[in-house]
């Protein structure tokens, strides 16, 4: 069974992000261990992770943890109750562009399962525009649930 594509309200009735700091467009496709996205709003005057009129490609990381949570809500639904995460750790990153409102085609945002438990999950993500390769890395998000009281 092919899981149902989610529109940019769908995605925000899943994450804590909502306006415009709700990056992602749609989920294209999802599986128990990838979730590929788009987005749009890197090219939006009023992204509000612009800084000084301009969307560094770092800013893809936000783009990715929010792939990543939507995943982990979609997953819950299937598993257990939703849990909030924090993104503790991201590293291997690597940027092959400069800034990611010059990319004039919508951004294709995957995110990875690695490894996960009720406390901590790890993801590779990759971010991409037109099949070039803007940024990758790998992001450890700690969940609520392995928080200290």
């Amino acid at each position: 069974m092919v899981p149902p594509k989610l529109d940019r309200a769908q995605i925000a009735a899943l994450i804590p992000h909502d306006g415009a700091m709700c990056l992602l467009d749609q989920v294209v496709d999802w599986q128990p261990e990838v979730i590929h996205c788009l987005a749009t709003s890197h090219r939006a005057a009023d992204n509000p992770m612009r800084l000084d009129g301009r969307l560094g490609v770092a800013s893809g990381i936000e783009y990715a943890a929010q792939a990543m949570a939507v995943h982990g809500a979609l997953r819950a639904r299937r598993e257990t109750a939703a849990k909030k995460g924090y993104l503790t750790r991201v590293q291997q990153i690597s940027f092959h562009v400069d800034a990611l409102d010059a990319c004039a085609e919508p951004l294709a945002i995957e995110a990875r399962l690695l490894m996960g438990n009720a406390q901590i999950v790890r993801y590779a993500f990759s971010v991409s525009a037109g099949g070039r390769l803007l940024l990758d890395g790998q992001a450890t998000v700690m969940l609520e649930a392995g928080l200290p009281d």
